[in-house]
């Protein structure tokens, strides 16, 4: 079942995981060594969750990697598949 609309990753880490950890953006920054800047423009969606930053918060003990680079597959495709296309043909298999 396809999902609706799904969340960007970053969403869910300043509504839900930024308020039960007690830190501020910043704090959060500070602590993954990251630029307060890159993690705002992620948070507020943005800037995607990368391989650097899933890894950083993994090391965090904020989620595993894999899931936060999963939820942001999920959301851009999500978001290409409701994107207006030019008209694109299959190809014939070759098999």
């Amino acid at each position: 079942m396809a999902m609706a609309n799904p969340p960007h990753p970053g969403e869910t880490l300043l509504e839900d995981v930024l308020p039960e950890l007690g830190l501020s953006v910043t704090a959060l920054a500070r602590h993954l060594g990251y630029a307060r800047e890159t993690l705002s423009r992620v948070l507020h969606g943005h800037a995607p969750v990368g391989p650097d930053l899933a890894w950083r918060l993994e090391l965090a003990g904020i989620g595993s990697a894999r899931v936060w680079l999963g939820v942001q597959v999920d959301y851009d495709l999500w978001q290409a598949q409701h994107r207006e296309h030019p008209p694109i043909e299959r190809l014939a298999s070759s098999a």
